[in-house]
């Protein structure tokens, strides 16, 4: 019986491990990167640009809740998010324009992006599912 339950104990840790998110995007602010994890691969290492002095980006563990590929900002003078992934609230992975301040915080909060990278994720998130990414930003 007891050989039973640990034959039973390994398989559902195996069925979890199956459905592990596809799509991991995990944000290092101190670092100003992003590792990207497919199937639990790290397949892209970019630089990133987050909050700027003054201002935050959230640290925590989300699913993307909306994907607006030629979003536009109602907050900061409809400034070009293409490519953005919200995963919290007003607080999106996106691309931008100012490719050269990657790398360093220049944000007013969410998670720049050089658009060629972030059309890449975005992409990756479409065709795998939100459901099945997850965004982790740590500090």
């Amino acid at each position: 019986m007891q050989k039973f339950f640990l034959v039973l104990a390994a398989s559902l840790l195996f069925a979890q491990g199956a459905l592990a998110d596809r799509v991991v995007a995990r944000v290092s602010i101190s670092e100003q990167r992003m590792y990207v994890y497919h199937h639990g691969t790290l397949i892209h290492e970019w630089p990133v640009s987050t909050a700027r002095s003054g201002k935050i980006t959230p640290t925590g563990t989300w699913r993307p809740q909306l994907l607006s590929k030629y979003h536009r900002s109602s907050r900061y003078n409809n400034a070009p998010m293409p490519y953005a992934i919200f995963y919290s609230g007003h607080y999106a992975i996106h691309g931008t324009d100012q490719i050269s301040r990657l790398g360093r915080p220049a944000s007013a909060g969410c998670v720049r992006l050089d658009p060629a990278n972030a059309s890449i994720l975005f992409d990756m998130v479409r065709e795998e599912g939100m459901d099945q990414t997850r965004v982790i930003v740590v500090r």
